[in-house]
């Protein structure tokens, strides 16, 4: 437990204020040996630990007085060409830090790794991912609770009260291009991001509470969409941070479900108590909720990119042991080039280059289109539950928690599916392409025009209401099982780019989807629930041989591509 709050912001705060001192590290403790290989040998200086004829100080109470600047070392020593030799390693042959003398690595099962973690701390570092996820994601659905009360309010319609849920949305899809490569960078990490993000996230939640006007409603609206998007980017390759390839599928997949149970807890969460208080308490909830992440991350969720524990580590042996010349793997491959523009450039040009790609762009609209009809079909639940079945608006938000249930069953399924179905093939089928993922996409495509369908023709007073709740029910596994294949096979496709991929994907799916609530409920009243619905199970329906094709011809678009890998 106190090595998760060292390796916490808090933990790093106290540690960086106390020079050490306080909840330290191994290599800050007075016992702690400092291995033969940092310490330089045979150096011309004729002063400081390095002398060739002196005696090495392994302890940090032996070297008391070690320099931390270049001085200690011989004028040209810096010069990192001249110590480029080979060296084991478990990196890319090609790479500057397979060959670097002074790299600062793992040590055999080293526990600062987070691939050598303990399962249950393993699992507890992903309950944290997810609670964040939760925290940020549950805030796009939970705003539609407060939807009448603004158009109260402020004398509005319809569709400039639910302008708010749609700049949530399409923040979100925005934010990662900017956000996400923060997170890439080894200086940065991933913490740091999701902690000032969600703490800004909280801050943004209070203009919210006591605007005087709907403008600064919409404002900060977009603001908290903006700054918690990192949370939905990439909490998948925090995932990834942890847990090993055998088990990642699972990871994402129980994250995906994490994820997926925010905007369906929003209009339950939020509408108890718009119907109680006013459309203010929502937003009110949405602070408790966030404020408790922020609180319990803060002090617990430690960093989980390696890159940057080691760069951590590298800094502090040079500071122990004056060795300027210890360098991290990312310190030595990416050297001058880890700037944050040179990232953003990178990312934002792939991601839109990427998407060109005829795989990638089929894959990327038809989850753009699920997601899409997703958020358009919620438009029509308040319709049906509230205004046909007559439900208050707190219960009226109960019908989403079928989703829920739904994921219960789902979940197993897909687990029982990677285990016993994908993880046989992938260790014994030497051919083993990428497009093999779209499968579960392929057979779960047909649960959505089915639900779509089920739950628009029985959206009626003489049907009881269960019934639409059970086909709505049915939707959940298409879009979890089709999001979870298409984002593994994009993935696997491109794997050098996933992160551009992945964040392309987000600015598309999301920016499409935002638009869907505005003419939502205009769409039900001109179609009705049953013919709108049917609609939007027809479109489903004509993109199901699109992802057919994707499999059949996946790999010869990606042979004629300059980007694939394989």
């Amino acid at each position: 437990m106190l090595d998760l709050v060292r390796d916490s912001t808090f933990g790093q705060l106290v540690n960086w204020a106390s020079s050490g001192r306080l909840l330290q590290y191994p290599d800050q403790r007075d016992d702690y040996v400092v291995p033969s290989k940092y310490l330089r040998r045979g150096s011309t200086a004729t002063n400081g630990p390095f002398h060739s004829d002196s005696a090495f100080p392994r302890t940090l109470s032996e070297a008391p007085t070690l320099a931390s600047g270049p001085e200690t070392l011989g004028g040209d020593d810096l010069d990192l060409e001249k110590h480029l030799e080979p060296v084991g390693g478990a990196h890319d042959a090609q790479s500057p830090s397979a060959r670097y003398e002074w790299l600062v690595d793992w040590e055999e099962n080293d526990s600062d790794r987070p691939l050598n973690w303990s399962s249950r701390k393993r699992l507890f570092v992903a309950s944290l991912i997810s609670l964040l996820t939760f925290s940020v994601y549950v805030g796009s659905a939970i705003y539609t609770s407060s939807i009448p009360g603004i158009m109260a309010e402020f004398n509005i319609g319809q569709v400039g009260a639910t302008s708010g849920l749609t700049l949530f949305v399409a923040a979100y899809g925005l934010g990662p291009m900017l956000l996400s490569p923060m997170q890439e960078i080894p200086r940065w990490g991933r913490t740091p991001v999701y902690i000032i993000g969600l703490a800004l996230f909280v801050v943004f939640q209070i203009p919210e509470i006591l605007a005087k006007n709907v403008a600064t409603i919409l404002v900060f609206r977009f603001l908290s969409g903006l700054v918690g998007s990192p949370a939905l980017a990439t909490g998948g390759a925090s995932m990834a941070d942890i847990y090993s390839p055998q088990y990642l599928a699972y990871a994402v997949g129980a994250w995906a479900i994490g994820a997926v149970c925010g905007p369906i807890a929003g209009p339950v969460i939020g509408g108890f108590a718009a119907e109680g208080k006013d459309y203010r308490w929502p937003f009110l909830e949405l602070l408790w909720i966030s404020g408790f992440a922020l609180v319990v991350l803060f002090f617990l969720l430690p960093e989980t990119l390696e890159s940057t524990i080691l760069v951590r580590r590298a800094e502090r042996l040079r500071k122990l042991t004056g060795n300027e010349l210890l360098k991290a793997p990312a310190e030595v491959d990416r050297g001058a080039d880890d700037t944050l523009g040179k990232v953003l450039k990178e990312n934002v040009f792939r991601a839109f280059r990427l998407a060109l790609e005829p795989s990638l762009a089929v894959a990327h609209a038809y989850i753009a289109l699920v997601y899409a009809v997703f958020y358009l079909w919620f438009e029509s639940f308040a319709s049906l539950f509230n205004g046909i079945h007559h439900f208050g608006l707190g219960v009226g938000g109960l019908p989403y928690l079928t989703f829920v249930v739904s994921a219960a069953v789902t979940f197993p399924l897909y687990c029982l599916y990677i285990k016993y179905h994908m993880t046989p093939r992938m260790m014994t089928d030497p051919k083993f392409a990428p497009e093999a993922w779209l499968e579960i996409a392929l057979f779960a495509s047909p649960f959505i025009p089915a639900s779509l369908l089920i739950f628009g023709w029985t959206a009626r007073e003489s049907v009881h209401w269960i019934v639409p709740i059970i086909a709505a029910g049915l939707y959940l596994p298409g879009i979890f099982l089709a999001f979870q294949g298409i984002m593994v096979y994009v993935s696997m496709s491109y794997p050098v780019y996933a992160a551009s991929i992945l964040a392309g994907n987000a600015l598309f799916r999301s920016v499409f989807a935002s638009v869907f609530p505005l003419f939502g409920t205009k769409f039900f009243d001109a179609l009705t629930i049953g013919g709108g619905s049917s609609l939007l199970a027809g479109v489903s329906i004509l993109m199901i041989p699109l992802l057919y094709l994707i499999m059949r011809y996946g790999a010869v678009l990606r042979a004629r591509s300059s980007f694939a890998q394989g």
